[in-house]
């Protein structure tokens, strides 16, 4: 969804299959209840202090800039969402997680070792994470023991059609993340993204998985 121009408020909205299906049952079915903001089109850089005009004209470029359309593609879009945090906060929460990607290898096949992925929020602390999983088919997460409950989602995130089938979603501190083997002869790769469930923080760790039943197959002839 995105405003169409900053001078009427005229939304653009893109409904997800689910979404339509909704919309066909009625206005009663079709009950929006949750919704994100997010300044993604904004570059703050462009906030002039020294502008000739005043403090008035400081943001004007800003104002200006032409705003995104709305596009269904949930990598591109919202990735920058508005928060709420405590007053006094000085700095934006930022998430570190280790490790920074993830890649299962042909040559070492099935047998290859858990890969922990632990988290951290700098400036602002998170007590738990949500992790998404956007497909199941390349790998596996599971709550590293101790370190949460694997219950739903408590932060609002909104997967493509294409993810949300394939999706996992676990609330925890730390995740397993074990390999699979995946159907037809190709690599595939997918994204775990991790949400502070207070702060709002996002981060997004790439994962590639090279084991085919294909190449399994090759390899036990």
């Amino acid at each position: 969804m995105g405003f169409l121009n900053n001078t009427t408020v005229t939304v653009d909205a893109i409904l997800t299959k689910k979404g339509r299906e909704l919309l066909a049952q009625g206005t009663e079915a079709f009950n929006i209840t949750k919704f994100a903001l997010s300044d993604d089109e904004v570059d703050y850089n462009l906030w002039d202090v020294t502008h000739p005009n005043g403090s008035d004209f400081y943001g004007k470029v800003i104002e200006n800039m032409p705003l995104l359309e709305a596009l269904p593609d949930e990598n591109h879009v919202m990735r920058y969402k508005l928060v709420t945090l405590p007053k006094n906060t000085a700095k934006m929460p930022v998430i570190a997680a280790s490790p920074l990607s993830i890649s299962f290898s042909a040559a070492a096949g099935l047998n290859q070792p858990v890969q922990i992925v632990s988290v951290v929020t700098a400036n602002v602390p998170d007590s738990s994470y949500t992790f998404i999983l956007h497909d199941q088919t390349v790998a596996d997460i599971t709550v590293e023991q101790g370190a949460g409950d694997g219950a739903s989602a408590s932060t609002p995130f909104f997967l493509g059609d294409d993810d949300a089938p394939n999706s996992k979603t676990l609330t925890a501190k730390t995740v397993r993340v074990s390999v699979v083997a995946i159907g037809g002869d190709k690599a595939k790769a997918t994204q775990l993204t991790i949400i502070g469930n207070e702060t709002g923080a996002t981060s997004t760790i790439t994962i590639i998985n090279e084991i085919t039943l294909s190449l399994l197959a090759n390899q036990n002839k």
